[in-house]
């Protein structure tokens, strides 16, 4: 308490052409601490809070509240009528951030859009593993590997030319997500010339970008402390600083919301939404998610490698009675694992229907009794689902009722994840998903790719028929060709139940009513670069 008042007490009057003003700050009660500050690694929307939509810019960018793409640090594109050549024309004096450990001799050039993406791609590349234990997800799930050619300069230094090895549909749209955020090259040039792998690590925990916001310093677990980048390409925004005070608990946030010792907070608890309405200090946005909360089963492990077994353990499970208990309201039971606001879904797709006496006889035709099975529950909330430690105890109860006996198991975020990824991880894994572009391929090869193995495909699952839809998917460009295999994808999914679809949400957004300008954005992005504070 004492911290949040001293950083509220920042406010102080400063000084400006000989006058007096308050410095505009804005304070952002986030939900969980970054792993750190390279979004290229980094898979949380946490982590992208505090770094990719803070921090850096992309080639593209996607419009506040909407999907569609707009320029972003490159003003123009084209493709070739092939769809394999894409060529970007790059701002002309866009500055990176000058900082206490960095300053910039040139401004943004190809260079660093080649080495932005070259590190998370190339073997060989200095910079690839930089951090113990570093795997660039994002990059391998969404099968960057397999469709770049080249990247390289093009007829100067603010051209840059990608190439691909077949046709892509969602390449632009996927070049606007935070592991395409763009990095100084120079400045990692900088680190690595120091000859010190310690060093390497102030790449993450040191961030330089072009974007909005400066970083100025990380209390571990409590507080991040921004400022607004006053060369900014777009014009220095309207806030002077920008703070994010990281509190886990959703209660507690809300309490510091009506409080005043925050002006903006992430995913509140259902069961506090009513009550931030009812205040009169209070604004509350919503909009339905581009989201989805599901639970993946390690399809390599017996009994659940058995598609049988997997569907019996879905039918035991009460889904209405879970978002009922849970959402309160605010969500919706999802039968597809794409939502209903996107292109392609499948309304004709019929949802396992929550039958027990029918589990426990497909589990007996399976030969399975007396299974017992690791049953994980995220540590934090999501807009995907706001508690998952209570939807695992629904669900161990509906299991115990067909025979089937669930331990909970739980780490922090960041491990949780880790430990989710591995691939023999027992049991069945609570996680979920907003989409990060509005494409459904987003969610189906992101999610369920044979690619994505080890990465994000927490279920393990690799289909041959699932995977060659989802690819063949990628090749068109016509919406209608594209909507006719995901249609395919998501009855293969369907029947062969790799992941039990629990819900689709809507996504709260408090914020008390001196919070001007800010936009929900459907892809669950948090950014402040539009936002402004009365005093």
């Amino acid at each position: 308490m004492h911290l949040m008042k001293t950083l509220l007490a920042a406010t102080a009057l400063v000084a400006v052409m000989g006058g007096s003003v308050y410095a505009k700050q804005l304070v952002f009660c986030s939900e969980a601490s970054p792993a750190h500050f390279d979004p290229g690694p980094t898979t949380g929307g946490n982590d992208f809070d505090a770094s990719s939509r803070t921090i850096y810019d992309r080639l593209v960018e996607f419009e506040h509240g909407g999907t569609a793409v707009i320029p972003g640090l490159a003003e123009s594109w084209e493709v070739s009528a092939d769809g394999l050549v894409y060529t970007f024309k790059l701002r002309s004096g866009v500055k990176f951030h000058t900082t206490p450990y960095f300053t910039p001799t040139r401004d943004l050039n190809a260079d660093d859009v080649i080495f932005s993406l070259e590190r998370q791609w190339k073997e060989d590349n200095p910079w690839n593993k930089y951090l113990e234990g570093i795997s660039w997800d994002y990059f391998q799930g969404m099968d960057m590997p397999k469709f770049l050619k080249s990247v390289e300069k093009g007829a100067d230094d603010l051209t840059v030319v990608i190439t691909l090895n077949e046709p892509n549909a969602p390449m632009i749209a996927n070049l606007g997500m935070d592991f395409a955020s763009i990095v100084s090259k120079e400045y990692a040039d900088q680190l690595l010339a120091k000859n010190d792998p310690a060093a390497l690590a102030d790449f993450s925990n040191k961030p330089v970008g072009t974007g909005a916001f400066v970083f100025v310093d990380y209390q571990t677990d409590a507080v991040i402390r921004y400022q607004a980048f006053a060369d900014y390409w777009r014009g220095k925004v309207a806030l002077d600083d920008l703070i994010f005070a990281i509190t886990t608990d959703p209660a507690v946030r809300a309490q510091k919301l009506k409080a005043g010792e925050c002006d903006i907070m992430s995913y509140p608890a259902p069961a506090d939404v009513a009550g931030l309405q009812d205040d009169a200090n209070l604004q509350v946005m919503e909009q339905e998610g581009l989201n989805i909360g599901y639970m993946s089963y390690n399809t390599t492990i017996a009994p659940m490698d058995n598609a049988n077994v997997r569907k019996a353990l879905s039918m035991a499970i009460n889904k209405t009675a879970i978002v009922d208990a849970v959402y309160e309201g605010a969500g919706q039971v999802a039968k597809n694992l794409i939502p209903p606001t996107m292109w392609s879904y499948d309304d004709a797709i019929v949802d396992t229907t929550y039958d027990p006496e029918a589990a426990k006889k497909m589990l007996a035709d399976a030969g399975v009794s007396g299974l017992t099975l690791d049953l994980w529950a995220m540590p934090v909330s999501r807009p995907y689902n706001p508690n998952a430690q209570r939807v695992a105890e629904l669900i161990q109860a509906d299991w115990a009722a067909v025979g089937v006996t669930a331990n909970i198991v739980t780490y922090e975020w960041t491990e949780y994840r880790e430990r989710g990824k591995q691939k023999d991880r027992p049991g069945a894994f609570q996680i979920g998903w907003t989409g990060d572009n509005g494409d459904p391929d987003n969610f189906f090869a992101t999610l369920f790719s044979c690619s994505a193995i080890g990465v994000s495909n927490y279920s393990s699952w690799c289909n041959d028929d699932f995977e060659k839809t989802i690819q063949d998917a990628k090749k068109v460009s016509d919406q209608a060709e594209r909507t006719a295999l995901y249609t395919k994808a998501q009855e293969i999914f369907k029947a062969e139940e790799p992941a039990m679809t629990i819900a689709h949400s809507k996504v709260f957004m408090p914020m008390n009513k001196r919070v001007m300008g800010y936009t929900m954005d459907p892809l669950g992005i948090h950014r402040f670069d539009n936002v402004d504070v009365t005093e």
